[in-house]
């Protein structure tokens, strides 16, 4: 099985050693960049690159977001971890803006940074081998155990959780948009991610959105995108995350959180199958699936 690439980018040779021969015990191939002009020459040179690891503060504070940024221009698909040496919301907002895949700050665990990455690479990139062919309602058998594709991920042999895995193994050969519901904690991001691994649409994007993450004033933009000079601060054209999930699966996390204005445009696309960007005039046609999941009551929300 050919060795996933992964670029690390530190000016802190300490840090990058470690990063570097932590990937390498993780069976990973690594590449090494110390500054921004290595970074956007590795990343042109290179086309094999599966996952890009940024510092935030590269040469000066904050440049290694712009470096997403730019990366982002050219591939809106690779997967971005950006290592926040000194975090701000403003870091993270910013971070959000440049397309960030993954943020965590510093100091952080050897273990967390490798649970990152796998993350990453496992939600955001098409599986590596043959892919066996998605479940159908008469093949539930073959979903459950072993037989489901990331079926390892969820721990327990009890007859509940084995109705789980074919439950998935069930929904995932559909193409019927979800909601997960559950308390916090519980795994829905998890089934959410078994959902999508196991169904037509498993090479293409998996895209998560943390509604609570993201504030107000920035889900609309986030979420369909804006055109060059939309609004103070847009200088460049941006693709929204339902754009960048296109043939692939949305997961809304904490749907209930969103506001009412957003949920309602959000249905709109959803009906339609096209989204338009902030300031823009035509409309971009969509083809996804949504899976959302909440911890609150939504009946009860509602009639409320």
């Amino acid at each position: 099985m050919k060795k996933r690439v992964i670029l690390i980018a530190d000016r802190d040779e300490v840090r990058r050693r470690g990063l570097k021969e932590l990937l390498l015990r993780h069976g990973f191939e690594v590449i090494e960049s110390s500054d921004k002009t290595g970074i956007l020459r590795s990343f042109r040179q290179q086309s094999s690159l599966d996952l890009l690891i940024i510092n935030s503060s590269l040469e000066a504070a904050g440049d290694g977001v712009e470096v997403a940024q730019q990366i982002r221009l050219w591939n809106s698909r690779v997967p971005l971890i950006l290592l926040a040496t000194h975090s701000s919301e403003e870091l993270a907002i910013a971070a959000l803006r440049a397309g960030v895949t993954d943020y965590f700050k510093q100091p952080f665990s050897w273990g967390e940074v490798a649970l990152r990455v796998r993350h990453c690479l496992a939600n955001c990139l098409p599986p590596q081998g043959p892919h066996p062919s998605a479940p159908t309602a008469g093949s539930i058998r073959s979903t459950t155990g072993s037989g489901l594709r990331g079926g390892k991920w969820m721990i327990g042999e009890s007859p509940v959780m084995q109705e789980i895995r074919a439950y998935i193994g069930k929904v995932a050969a559909t193409d019927s948009n979800l909601l997960i519901t559950g308390e916090t904690g519980t795994g829905k991001e998890l089934v959410a991610a078994l959902i999508h691994h196991n169904s037509p649409r498993w090479h293409k994007p998996f895209v998560c959105i943390d509604c609570t993450a993201i504030p107000d004033s920035l889900l609309e933009s986030e979420l369909f995108g804006y055109e060059r000079g939309a609004f103070t601060g847009a200088h460049t054209l941006k693709e929204g995350k339902l754009e960048l999930a296109d043939g692939g699966t949305v997961f809304l996390d904490e749907i209930g959180d969103m506001n009412l204005y957003a949920q309602a445009k959000l249905l709109r696309a959803i009906e339609n199958k096209e989204v338009s960007h902030l300031g823009g005039k035509g409309s971009i046609s969509l083809d996804i699936r949504i899976i959302a999941a909440t911890n609150q009551n939504l009946e009860r929300l509602m009639a409320q």
